[in-house]
């Protein structure tokens, strides 16, 4: 490890709290070597590193909760080949290192959209969660993209909308209340996508799984179906 990630590793350790781990906990994050940073200091230390594709590895391999973090902002798309993708989420175990990652890092690549169809099709739970994440951060941060590229994503979310692990039971809602709220078109897609989940769940009564779909139908018609959305759409 370089003398740039020992002094960060050091300044990281610094910089947390006891009581920003225990709001970490609360959140649901993994705080196992976690130092309770918060997070505008993670983003002060990473404006003086960008687009160090070196330091991110090493920050990556230290095992720190806050240095990951800090490997996903400092890191560059560019560089960012599929070997270290699979690498790295293999290393997920928490939703805010997943969800970081995928929207700040590995969204920006090449192979964001065939990592999403992958990672989704995975029994992990993380790695699964990743998939749905980057159909989500993808929903949102590829304007330019035709919507009928994105039409694929609902057979892939529907395929997992009865797994009933938390973690991925709210990705797969995220990812399809992005694709609801993206264009008119795809709302029309997305309301069509949660009401065959809905039918599904229950033709499957009380089958594992059924209740994880329903609430995931439930949650995301809520959302893309309410005045607030659809008048957006409209303008």
């Amino acid at each position: 490890m370089s003398a740039t990630s020992k002094a960060i590793i050091k300044q990281l350790r610094s910089l947390g709290t006891d009581k920003n781990l225990a709001g970490m906990a609360r959140f649901g994050i993994a705080t196992e070597k976690a130092f309770g940073v918060p997070h505008p200091a993670l983003h002060a230390i990473a404006k003086q590193h960008r687009k160090d594709h070196a330091l991110a590895l090493e920050l990556w391999e230290s095992g720190y909760h806050e240095a990951r973090l800090l490997a996903a902002f400092v890191d560059d798309p560019k560089r960012v080949t599929r070997k270290q993708m699979d690498a790295w989420v293999r290393d997920f175990h928490s939703w805010d290192i997943c969800d970081t990652v995928t929207g700040h890092l590995f969204e920006p690549t090449p192979y964001a959209f065939d990592k999403a169809y992958e990672w989704t099709r995975s029994k992990r739970e993380f790695v699964r969660r990743a998939g749905l994440a980057m159909m989500a951060w993808l929903a949102v941060h590829r304007k330019q993209e035709p919507e009928e590229t994105f039409v694929g994503f609902f057979a892939a979310i529907e395929a997992v909308a009865d797994d009933e692990r938390n973690f991925v039971k709210k990705a797969s809602s995220w990812a399809l209340r992005q694709l609801g709220k993206r264009s008119k078109f795809l709302n029309k897609q997305t309301a069509a996508s949660a009401r065959r989940i809905a039918r599904a769940a229950g033709a499957s009564g009380s089958a594992p799984g059924a209740r994880a779909a329903r609430w995931v139908a439930a949650d995301v018609l809520r959302e893309i179906t309410s005045e607030k959305t659809l008048a957006r759409l409209a303008r």
